[in-house]
């Protein structure tokens, strides 16, 4: 019977020895490749909700207030003619709150824009099926369960993305839709295509989104994305850890007696109020931290 035990070199087997270090097997993700880019989505028809459509059918005005993106749809496909490379479509759900002008009075105005977007990166190719054990799982096996597919030779994409910067917004008439691109890839923005939109996206207007045909006036808006995309797939490195130990640093509670006190222990934020030159290089800022010196536009103080 072959052997069953694969320790790594320098595992201990003698206690739980504080800051020792030791070489210990992991299995996480590796990031095969990655991609920066910044976008700008324009004419994008922002949908309301019934009451709100009503309110920029008589809207003189509009102010973009905020936008957050609340979710995200990504999806995956191999290219059919450079293995290991896949094609990355992402589809972009972004809240937005608007204050427009209506009979010579601010409204809050809540809107649902969808962008999308598609990148190719490199994914590599998997060849092995990843099942998992559950904690529902006896000793004997029930037949086939789907859900205890992890792996299905797909990498995995990541998308990570900071809230969008609303650019410009608008309200135009219907009529002048024919001129106006869309952003969905339909034809034209008055047409009424919300897509797949999640339910739970939905609820963040607060009512139904208006399909009616019958809207006098569009609600367009320019968003700008910082976003970053990557590949990433099972695998499993030798590093080098420490083990944990236990803090030597004791809790500290606020004394609600004396908050004077508890202000006079806080520390001075020296950097909220000496921003760092880009003349000044990293090494040069920390030693001067270090000095306790004040700099004001890269000169040092003595």
């Amino acid at each position: 019977m072959g052997e069953s035990r694969n320790a790594a070199p320098g595992i201990r087997t003698d206690g739980f020895g504080c800051g020792h270090s030791d070489a210990v097997y992991i299995d996480t993700n590796r990031i095969l490749d990655s991609c920066r880019d910044k976008d700008c989505f324009e004419n994008v028809r922002v949908y309301l909700s019934d009451i709100g459509q009503e309110m920029i059918d008589h809207a003189s005005s509009v102010r973009a207030k905020c936008a957050e993106v609340v979710d995200t749809c990504i999806s995956v496909s191999p290219m059919n003619f450079n293995r290991g490379f896949y094609q990355i479509n992402v589809r972009i759900f972004v809240r937005m709150e608007f204050e427009t002008c209506v009979g010579g009075k601010a409204q809050c105005v809540d809107g649902l824009a969808v962008v999308e977007k598609s990148v190719i990166l490199f994914g590599g190719e998997g060849h092995v099926r990843i099942f998992r054990s559950k904690a529902q799982n006896g000793p004997c096996c029930d037949g086939y369960n789907a859900d205890r597919i992890c792996d299905d030779n797909l990498p995995q994409a990541v998308f990570e993305v900071a809230d969008p910067v609303v650019l410009s917004a608008r309200i135009v008439e219907k009529c002048s839709c024919q001129i106006v691109p869309s952003s969905c890839g339909c034809g034209c923005c008055c047409c009424t295509c919300t897509g797949d939109i999640p339910e739970n996206v939905m609820h963040c207007l607060g009512g139904t989104v208006c399909v009616s045909d019958d809207v006098e006036h569009l609600l367009l808006v320019a968003l700008g994305f910082f976003s970053v995309i990557r590949m990433e797939r099972p695998a499993q490195f030798l590093v080098s850890a420490t083990e944990y130990c236990v803090p030597e640093k004791e809790c500290v509670f606020a004394e609600d007696d004396d908050p004077c006190a508890a202000f006079r222990r806080m520390a001075f934020p020296v950097e909220q109020f000496c921003p760092p030159s880009a003349a000044v290089s990293p090494h040069r800022r920390d030693d001067d931290r270090e000095r306790g010196h004040l700099c004001s536009d890269g000169a040092r103080r003595s």
